[in-house]
This record gives structure tokens, sequence and C-alpha cells, in this order.
């Protein structure tokens, strides 16, 4: 018998001699090599640990050597990393040239096959890049024993090529503490003043998706009049602070601005900066040929008609591609019309080839190579993916890039099984537009759990050559444009399980930990509340007054993570302050202020109806908080980070009535009323506006029961200016009132609730009197039922003829060999969201086999007609399988399962944005309804059936009689 252990030491012997042996030639340590970490992983230190290279320590510093072949964006990039070391350490490293001086730890910089210093730690075998050559953007950043000859250790930071290399350098700065945000967000350096880099041998791997980008767009009035005031317009100064957050970001790709700018023409120096920084650039969907829409008519071509003027339209293409030069580009071929619209109607699909035909014949000419060697995108945007699902079709070598709707929700992804194209797919996204149903420009509205789920299943579909994003004005974009580049370069880095770090993580990137999981919360949760309604989709009737308490509950809900902030505001060091009122506190307290302006008007405009006192108060409330948004959009112009940001939240938000923004903000009109000396007495109760005793003798409050116990409120208002002497009298001892008499200025509210303990089992009435002047004015019925002991109920219990269930929160799920259930935490419009992963597999038909959810509920009343009406809140997710539509099927009990299509009757024809359309992406919601058989009272189950991948299901509701108009529907319901 052998011993295990007598065996595994030999093993460990022999290894060790063969390590010995390979590092006497001059190959990398065995323990090195295994020391490969993956992307993200820390390989900081600030404090001394056993091998580390010391960068800073004791006031030394290592010095930085690069060589004079190296590319020019390099040294760049090597000396604001030198900047980057002086910030956190104080300390100023000198930049050597070629020579390593005597007696160091030189950091040394390089690229491979570019770098002689670089290539010589390969040649003598001290770096092993058998991992990196050829590959794309691969950084090494490695601790190297004896490199050079009296050189007893460095610090090598090398790439695969030029981007490569500096991403390895941003990486080091972003872990001693520099945020990619430093500038564009005054995120305060974090100091340290010693640095080591531990011991190993650290290679980031290739991006996932190739190409990684932003869209700089719809630029007025914010960036572009803050650009003009700082550079004199988008100037190559001004691209070099974006460049270099690119970069930062680990992003290489750039579509710039353009409503009324031309990136190359306006300064000739932007593109030759591109360039050497490593920038790949591009045109929009609408500017093909390296050309932007603001230089045509100052070029003077006329009509931009392919069919009347081709030969100046292929004149001014051939000079943008000249003008191109051998600068990295992605050339956008084809053509839409003048100005970001649709080609006429008149235009077919043989012209629209032509053009590509001879757009290409143009890039072959000039570049002299053919037109396969340079890379080109053609953009299924709004029409245009019309063309190609009539049959357009371009060269395999060209990426088609797919679009959203412009709201996030992908149009169009390619089937799992489809063969690959040489130039593959890209994704064209949006945090940002301009365009119908309503802009949305001013903040942020796109909750990282939705681009998660959108891109997670773009990405899955194969969409991996490039993925570019529309930011708007940058600010204030600047978590979803962290997390959009973190994700494409490595989706797998975030899967579903680790998304609720993501934010804390990067929380914790700007702040540092004692506060990152509070900001965390509240950056999670303002633009999940943004993304329920946008800003300026948001009028003083979205959200119910009179029921399920909604329009309050939403600005309690925004006022509460606004105290979170303001609190943290306080509690923040002075030099995070700026950074923490742009990323975190400024949109969370100028949206809450815009929800409760809407609130106090919805209120105003009732008052006046019902005659109240305070009508006028709460107009003058309208006015203080629209004038509160002026301030606190001068704050942020005039006072934060010294004026830097004057015009950035310049953009108008309040008093849209289309589309398009208004020229000034406007606030909604209020109403004023005339109140009398001496009013009366007036009420109304929880779910019904109307006024007592007037427009009904007797008012009824919602029915109690004794598993919900509810509280329901009466509310007392007064007509006049006068106080009023008021008395409740309930008819019963089981009514309880939070408040049994008192005298009424204005206007309170009365809690009701019930005391069960002194209440029967069955059903028991009562009244609540309400006096006047010791005259009774009117009553209130009160109905509450008490339930005995039933051990058989559990599930979510009835309350008043609803049961409302959030997704995730199923009684069973069942799943098949190879398709589970996934939860996405906070996709949701009130809670999170259940899909089905791989989101690449479906069930095409349904099947008893297919993966489903089960939600136990229980009514409390026999169905009217034997039947309830169930409501299915879905993702807003669109045909993307360009299909039938995507369906699932639902049952309740035993009953034959029903086929849903979520799409049937749903399609958009020409872009002409339907109803249901601007119901789906302004209410971020997609609403299926359908009628089950229910014959009793008791216990139940609903079941969800999966067909179809990527339908994302957020909210049940099952109407037993009493659903009442809301936005979001009730809140969920008590489970047992």
């Amino acid at each position: 018998m052998i011993n295990k252990n007598t065996s595994m030491n030999k093993r460990k012997v022999i290894s060790i001699l063969f390590c010995l042996i390979i590092f006497g030639i001059g190959f990398i340590s065995c323990t090195e090599k295994t020391e490969l970490t993956e992307t993200g992983n820390d390989f900081i230190s600030f404090t001394q640990t056993d091998h580390a290279f010391q960068l800073a320590k004791d006031d030394e510093v290592a010095p930085i050597i690069i060589h004079n072949d190296e590319y020019p964006g390099v040294e760049w990039a090597a000396n604001l990393f030198k900047n980057d070391l002086e910030m956190v350490t104080g300390l100023e490293a000198e930049v050597f040239k070629n020579d390593i001086p005597a007696q160091t730890t030189p950091v040394i910089i390089g690229t491979l096959g570019k770098s002689p210093l670089i290539d010589q730690l390969v040649a003598n075998k001290k770096i092993d890049v058998t991992d990196m050559e050829g590959k794309w953007e691969v950084s090494l950043i490695q601790v190297v024993d004896n490199p050079y000859e009296g050189v007893e250790k460095a610090l090598v930071i090398a790439g695969s090529d030029k981007r490569g290399t500096i991403y390895g350098l941003f990486e080091l700065s972003k872990q001693m503490g520099v945020s990619p945000w430093y500038w564009w967000a005054d995120v305060p350096v974090k100091n340290h003043s010693d640095i080591f880099i531990k011991s190993g041998r650290y290679n980031f791997g290739e991006p996932k998706v190739k190409y990684r980008g932003i869209f700089l767009n719809d630029e007025e009035p914010a960036l572009g009049r803050w650009a003009v005031e700082n550079y004199g317009g988008f100037t190559h100064e001004f691209y070099e602070n974006i460049f270099e957050l690119i970069l930062r970001l680990k992003g290489n790709y750039l579509w710039p601005a353009m409503w009324w700018a031309s990136f190359n023409s306006d300064d000739p120096q932007n593109p030759v900066l591109a360039d050497k920084l490593g920038i790949v650039m591009g045109t929009t969907h609408h500017e093909p040929m390296v050309r932007a829409h603001a230089e045509w008519d100052p070029w003077g071509g006329g009509e931009w008609n392919y069919e009347t003027n081709a030969a100046q339209l292929q004149q001014f293409w051939r000079e943008g591609i000249e003008r191109m030069d051998d600068r990295e580009t992605i050339v956008t071929i084809g053509m839409r019309g003048d100005g970001d619209v649709g080609m006429s109607e008149e235009a077919n699909i043989g012209l629209l080839q032509k053009i590509v035909e001879d757009q290409r014949k143009i890039i072959a000419n000039v570049t002299g190579k053919p037109a396969k060697e340079t890379p080109q995108l053609w953009a299924l945007y709004k029409e245009v993916q019309e063309y190609y699902d009539k049959g357009m079709r371009v060269p395999d070598d060209v990426t088609l890039l797919l679009c959203d709707d412009n709201w996030g929700n992908v149009r169009k992804l390619p089937a799992p099984d489809a063969e690959a194209r040489e130039g593959g797919y890209g994704l064209y996204y949006h945090f940002d537009f301009v365009g119908g149903p309503r802009n949305y420009k001013w903040l942020n509205v796109t909750p990282i759990p939705k681009i998660w789920e959108q891109l997670h299943l773009t990405y899955k579909h194969g969409v991996d050559r490039i993925w570019l994003v529309n930011v708007g004005d940058l600010k204030p974009m600047e978590l979803p444009i962290s997390f959009f580049l973190d994700y494409a370069w490595n989706p797998e880095d975030w899967p579903v399980d680790k998304l609720v770090e993501y934010t804390t993580n990067w929380a914790n990137q700007q702040f540092g930990d004692e506060y990152a999981q509070e900001i965390a919360e509240i950056l999670d949760l303002y633009t999940k509340y943004n993304r329920r309604r946008t800003p300026e989709l948001l009028y003083s009737d979205t959200y119910s007054l009179e029921n399920y308490r909604e329009f309050e509950t939403i600005v309690t809900d925004y006022n509460r993570i606004k105290e979170q902030a303001r609190n943290l505001y306080e509690d923040m060091g002075e030099d995070h302050k700026d950074a923490f009122y742009q990323l975190v506190y400024h949109p969370v307290l100028a949206c809450a202020n815009l929800n409760e302006m809407y609130y106090a008007h919805a209120l105003n405009q009732l008052y006046a109806k019902q005659g109240r006192a305070a009508t006028n108060a709460m107009a003058e409330k309208v006015e203080n908080l629209f004038e509160k948004d002026a301030e606190i959009t001068n704050y942020y112009h005039k006072e934060l980070s010294g004026g830097k940001w004057n015009n950035m939240m310049a953009q108008t938000h309040i008093g849209y009535t289309n589309w398009q923004e208004p020229p000034v903000n406007a606030m909604p009109p209020v109403l004023t009323i005339n109140v009398p000396r001496r009013g009366e007495l007036k009420f109304c109760v929880e779910g019904n506006l109307s006024v007592f005793p007037d427009q009904i003798a007797e008012a009824e409050l919602p029915a109690f029961d004794s598993y919900n116990r509810q509280a329901f409120y009466i509310e007392l208002f007064n007509t006049g200016n006068t106080s009023i002497d008021f008395r409740l009298k309930p008819s019963e001892n089981w009514i309880a009132l939070s408040k049994k008499e008192g005298v009424l200025e204005e206007q309170e509210r009365i809690k009701t609730q019930i005391n069960w303990e002194q209440l029967e089992t069955g059903i028991s009435e009562g009244t609540v009197e309400v006096i006047s002047d010791g005259e009774t004015i009117s009553t209130i019925k009160i109905g509450a039922q008490k339930f005995g002991d039933n051990p058989g109920i559990r599930g979510f219990i009835e309350r008043n003829g609803v049961v409302s269930i959030e997704a995730p929160h199923y009684t069973l799920k069942e799943e098949s060999d190879n398709i589970e259930w996934m939860e996405i935490p906070g996709h949701g419009r009130t809670g999170s969201g259940m899909t089905t992963s791989p989101v690449t597999i479906s069930m095409e038909e349904l099947s008893e086999d297919a993966p489903q959810l089960e939600y136990e509920f229980f009514l409390l009343n026999d169905p009217a007609n034997e039947e309830v009406e169930v409501e299915v809140h879905l993702a807003p997710t669109l045909n993307f399988k360009n299909g039938n539509g995507l369906k699932f099927a639902l049952s309740v009990d035993d009953n034959e399962p029903q086929v849903i299509n979520m799409h049937e009757g749903n399609e958009v024809p020409d872009w002409k944005y339907p109803l249901w359309f601007n119901r789906a992406v302004s209410n971020s919601v997609m609403v299926e309804k359908s009628k089950h058989k229910v014959s009793t009272k008791g216990l139940h189950t609903l079941k969800i059936r999966m067909i179809d991948n990527g339908i994302v299901f957020q909210k049940i509701i099952i109407d037993n009689g009493g659903l009442k108009a809301s936005y979001l529907g009730p809140p969920e319901s008590l489970k047992l």
C-alpha cells in the first residue's frame, strides 16, 4: 500500500527542484506563474508584504522608465500615472527615458514589440508573454526579480498593444486610490504614504466585447454650453478629458458630440489626439463615411438625396475617408434621411444596397486596400431595421449594429444558433434620448438591474463586437457609464448573484467603505424610482391620490432617501462634499423635490374642487417647490466645485406638453379660491375623494378583516378660516380612532382601526358619527370581518378584493435539467424580477415539463361570476426574436393553462409610437390581463409556465372584484 503523504511529498520535492532548474535558466518561477489572478483582483497593498515591490515608502518613490520608441499615447498615460502617484503619495517620481538609474527598483512601462525594454525582458525570459502575444488590449502587471543587470527588482507594466499598456497603468492608478471620475466628478484622491505591489503575475485578459464606447449626444443646452464656456467648443482640449475618462474606464470607442459640432473639422487636432491616445472614432447611425451631419450644409452639397445628387454625396464621402487616413476608425455605412430621420417612403432596398456598394468602392479606392480591411458598421436604427427585415443585406465583414428602442429595450438579437458573421454584431444602447413619446435627458433614469438584464440577454446572443451607449451630456450618467463599460469588459465578472455588489463597490471606490452600503442603497433606489416614471413624463395625475395612498407613498419614498443623502452629505468630510453632491445628493434632492411639487399640485387641484381652506397654502407650496428646483440648479452651476459645472444641469424638465422639451421650465398652473372667514366641517374617507356630507349622505370606509388588520383614514377639513370644533362618535367599542374630538384649523387625518380582541367572530357593522357644533353632519359606515381559526389558510391573503404578489415571492419553483429560474434583484417598479436562465433556451411551445413558478393565494370572498382577472406585470421586453412574439402560460389551480403572447397586436409599424408603445416605455411595464375560472373562496394556486426565454416577470395581481385604479398597482399582500 502506497502512503499518500509520502507520495505527495515526493511530488512536491520534484516540483520544487524543477522550478529551481527552470528559474536557473531564466524562466519565471513556478510560484509566480501560479499567482495569475483574474480581472479586478487587488494587487496593491498599503502595508509591507513578503516579496512585494515598494512603489512608495518613507518619502521615496520608484522611478518610472519608458523607452523613446514607445507609443506617444503610452508616454502620455505614463505621465498621468506619475501625476496620480503624486496625488496619492505627495511624492514626485522621476521619469527616465531608456536608461535605468543604478541602485533603483524602477517601474518599467512598455508595449510588446514597441518597447526595447520590454522586448529585452521577453528575450531574456524574465517575463512570459505567451498568453499575451497577438492578443487584443491585454495588460500584464508583474513584479520581476533581477530584470536587468544591477537591478534587484522591478515592477513591469506591459501591454499586448498600446491600449493594453495604458489600461495597465490606469488599473494601477485606480487601485492606488484614483477614481476614474476624479476629474469629471471631483472625486478626491485617497492618500497613502506607502504603496506596495504584491509579488505575482497579473494578466487581465482580453475584453469580451471588442469595441466599447460612449456617444455624447443631445448636448444642448447642458454639455454644449459648458464646453463653449470652458473650451470654446468641442475642441481637443475638451476631448482630452473625455479620452482620459474612457481609457480609465477601459473603453476604447467614441461617437463625438454632433448636434452642431463636427469632430474632424471643428478642431483638426481632435482626430490626431484620438489616434495618439488610442481612441477608436466613429460617427453616428445617420452620419456615413466619417462625415458629420453638421458639415453637409457648409460644404455646399445641396440636396441630401442619393437618387438626385449621388455625385456630390460621393465626393463628400470620399473626402471623409481621405481625411480619416490610417487612424483607427469604424466607418458607418448606409444612409438615412437628412437630420436623423428616415429615408423618404419612396426609398427602396435596391437603392440602399447600391449606396452601400458605392460607399465600399470609395473606401477601397481611397485606402488602397480591400474594403473589408477597414472596420465598418451598419446601424439597424429605427426604420433601417425594417429594411433588414425585408431582406436588405450588407457584406459579411460589416458589423451589424443592433439597436434598442431608445428606451433601453433591445429590438432585435441574432438567434443563438445563427451562422457567425465575419463582422459580428454590435449594440447601440441609450441612457438618454430626444424623441417620442418624450425626451429623457435631465437625470439618470436607468437602473443598473435593467441595464444588466438587457446587456446579459444581448451578450448571450453573441453580440460582442461593438457596444456603444448614448450618454447624453455625460453628467449625470457616471454610475451607469461605469457599469456599462465594466460589464462590456467582462460580463462574466458580474453574474446576477454579484449584481447587488456592483453599486456598493462603486460607492466604495468614490467615497470609501464607511458609507458605501448606504450610498449604494440610495443610488439603487433613486434610479429605480426614476424609472417608474421619468421626470419629463411626470404629471400631477401620474400617481393615484385616491387609491393605495400611492402618490403620498411615492413622495415619502423619495423624501426618505433624500434625508438619508442629506445626513450623509452633512457627515461627509469637506473634500468629499462636491463629489457626493454630484453623484448622490443632487439627483436625489432634485427628483424628490420634483415629485413633491407634482404631488402638491395634485392636492391643490383636488382641494380647490373640494373647497378646502388649505387650497391656497398648497398653491403656495407648489410655487415654493418650483422655485426650489431653480435654486438646486443654480447651486450646481454657480457654487458647486467653485462653478466648474456651470450650465451642466441646464436641461429643462418641467412643463412638457409634447415629446420635445419646453424652452424654459414652466410651473404647472395652480388654483386659488376665496376662503370665507367662517366655513364648514367637511370630510372624505380613504379610497373615496367625494366630499361628505355634500355629495353623498353616508360615507363608508373600506372593509376591515382580521388577517390584514387594516388601518384607514378619515380626513376632516375646514372650508373657512375660523377653527371648528369636531367630535367623532363610534357606535361600537371595537372601533378605534386615533382622535375622537378636537379643534380643526385646516385639516386633519384620523386613523381608524379595529380592536379585534373586542370583536366577535363573523361580520360586524358599526358607524362613526361626525359631529360639528353639536350636530351630527354625517355618519361613516364601518364593516369588519373577524375570522376564526383556520389552520389551512396560507399563501398571499386577499385584501379588499385583491391579491398582489411580487414575482420573486413564489411558493414553489420547478426547473428543468437545462433551464432554471433566475431572480434579477431590483429589476421591477416595486420589487425584483424573475426570468429564466440561460436566456438563450426556450421551450418554444407549452409543455408539462416547462419550468414554472407557483404562487399560493387565499381568497376571503367568493369570486363574482366564478372568475378572477389576473394582471401580470412584465418588464417591457421587445420581441427581440422577431417571430410571433414572446409567450408564457398562466393557469389557476388545475384549469387548462392559457397561452399569453406579450407582443400579440403590439408591433411597432413604421416606428410610429402607437398607444401601447407609449404606455410600455412611459410606464416602464407591460401588463397582460387574463380571466380565470375560480369558483369559491379559499386556497388556490396560480402557475406561470415558461415558454419563451427573455421574459421578466415582476408582479402578479389577482382581482377578485376589488382592484382600484393606480399606476403601480396595490402594495404586496400579506403572506402567511
